[in-house]
């Protein structure tokens, strides 16, 4: 069986680091989605803000500044994409070079690697990354439907479908910075996992530090006590 002889190439350090990274990276995400907890997210809080600023949306006029910001937003995810792309495109040409694998092995003085052990690592970066690419793009589409039905919006507020359009507005908006995020954290990890091209304890480190500058930025960071404080006078 070839699959049992590349995996005799890991130790079970190595296994259980990969383990920790997976699952590290799907229970983040999990806990940072939840909304139907007193300690929300950063990307919770922002959803109640989205819905909002489209009620907001349907009393101003003219509405050039919301649609300058639903531009900003899909650009954005464009960079992502573009960035995605770019990084797929090197690690596969870098797995299609084993003398070049074994060239950055020497680099990081691994001069036991085995090519096959290298590709394989830098192909789970690459699955992160690609992840990221899906999840930037329909994130792109998503911010394109936003604009439309927010474009379909009718310009009276005392029209019966204003409000209801605009409030399926904000739910696209939402879905698409959910997808827009996931992305952000897919980068996040498959940083993290570039130290496992070292060792599994790198990896293990990484993981623990990726988890932790996640967590203190959606909650504990100043942007959330900013977003759950009220104004003076409020």
């Amino acid at each position: 069986m070839i699959l049992p002889e590349y995996l005799r190439l890991f130790s079970y350090l190595d296994l259980l680091a990969l383990g920790l990274l997976v699952g590290s990276s799907l229970a983040i995400g999990w806990r940072i989605e939840r909304e139907d907890t007193p300690n929300r997210s950063v990307a919770v809080l922002m959803s109640a803000y989205r819905r909002e600023w489209m009620r907001h949306f349907v009393t101003r006029q003219p509405r050039i500044f919301d649609a300058n910001i639903i531009d900003s937003l899909r650009q954005g995810t464009s960079f992502f994409a573009s960035a995605c792309m770019i990084a797929i495109g090197g690690g596969l040409a870098l797995v299609g070079n084993s003398e070049r694998l074994m060239g950055l092995a020497r680099d990081l003085t691994l001069e036991t690697a085995h090519a096959v052990v290298l590709e394989i690592k830098v192909m789970v970066v690459i699955l992160f990354i690609a992840g990221a690419f899906l999840n930037f793009v329909w994130a792109h589409r998503l911010f394109g439907y936003c604009a439309i039905v927010m474009a379909a919006v009718p310009n009276e507020p005392d029209d019966p479908v204003t409000y209801a359009r605009a409030a399926q507005a904000a739910e696209i908006n939402i879905s698409a910075a959910r997808n827009f995020n996931r992305g952000l954290r897919g980068v996040y990890f498959a940083l993290g996992a570039l130290p496992w091209l070292v060792g599994a304890v790198p990896l293990i480190v990484s993981t623990a530090l990726t988890v932790w500058v996640l967590w203190r930025r959606e909650f504990a960071s100043r942007s959330r006590e900013v977003m759950l404080s009220r104004l003076p006078g409020a």
